[in-house]
Order: C-alpha cells, then structure tokens, then sequence
C-alpha cells in the first residue's frame, strides 16, 4: 500500500525547521542584538556625542573665562560685565530705565 501523503515524522521535522527559522529571523531583528536595537544604540550614540560635543564647548568657554578672571591675568571688560550680571552693579554715569 503506497500512500501519496508524506509521513508523519518528515512533516514534524519541517515543521520543526519552519519553526526555529521563524525564531532565528525574530531573533534577528527584534532580539537584543537585532537590527532594530542595533539602530536605537546608534541613535543614542549620536545623542550623547552631540551632548558631549555640547559640554565640551562649554567647558571651554568656562575655562576661557577662568583664565580671564585670574590673577594671572585679568580681563578688565569681563570683570565689569560680570559685576554687572552678577552683583547688579552699575556706573555712576548711567541710568537705568526699568
């Protein structure tokens, strides 16, 4: 008796094989090293060079005025503006509208 459908076993097999391919493909892209995490690190990484690039100009501009302000060299223009911001000081040939 030769039966025209495959056996049992052989369709479980492939199943099987339909199954873990299915799972490998998920695994790919949605795992914690799949595509989709692999473009959200890369996007975090951007944000956080940005911010670095952001601090590091700051910083920059901190130390500059540091430097300004010290003893060993002091930026008369900058002092005044900073009593001005600071301490709201004015000059005494000024007038202040408020």
């Amino acid at each position: 008796m030769n039966h025209s459908r495959p056996a049992l076993g052989a369709m479980i097999y492939m199943l099987l094989l339909a199954v873990l391919g299915l799972y490998f493909a998920f695994a790919a892209i949605q795992g914690d090293y799949g595509v989709f995490r692999q473009v959200q690190i890369n996007a975090e990484a951007d944000t956080l060079r940005a911010e670095r690039d952001r601090l590091t100009a700051e910083l920059a501009e901190i130390e500059n005025k540091t430097r300004r302000m010290s003893d060993d060299y002091l930026d008369l223009d900058l002092l005044d503006q900073q009593a001005r911001e600071i301490l709201g000081y004015i000059r005494t040939d000024e007038i202040v509208i408020r």
